[in-house]
């Protein structure tokens, strides 16, 4: 039962973040920058493990890059649904 008293901040966030125990914010930005990191980190190391001829070590980082482009993909869905829910707000890196 919350009724109408405030909800508890979520363990861990900085003072002023708008995440609760029940709906936690997501760092989406930072999100972003690691799978983009991910995705060309990864995609460098496919080509060179085929230019090798290293087929598993190949497939292997080109599955993980595309997890990267789908987490992107995933990751701009919800930028978008947060800045037509709060227009006008700027979100930094770790929030």
């Amino acid at each position: 039962m919350t009724g109408n008293r405030p909800q508890r901040q979520a363990p861990g966030q900085p003072r002023g973040a708008r995440g609760t125990v029940g709906r936690p914010y997501s760092a989406l930005n930072l999100r972003l920058v690691l799978a983009l990191f991910g995705l060309v980190v990864f995609a460098v190391l496919c080509w060179l493990a085929a230019q090798a001829d290293q087929l598993v070590l190949a497939v292997l980082c080109g599955v993980v890059v595309l997890t990267a482009a789908v987490d992107i993909v995933v990751i701009q869905r919800r930028r978008r649904a947060r800045h037509r829910a709060e227009p006008g707000v700027h979100h930094s890196l770790f929030e």
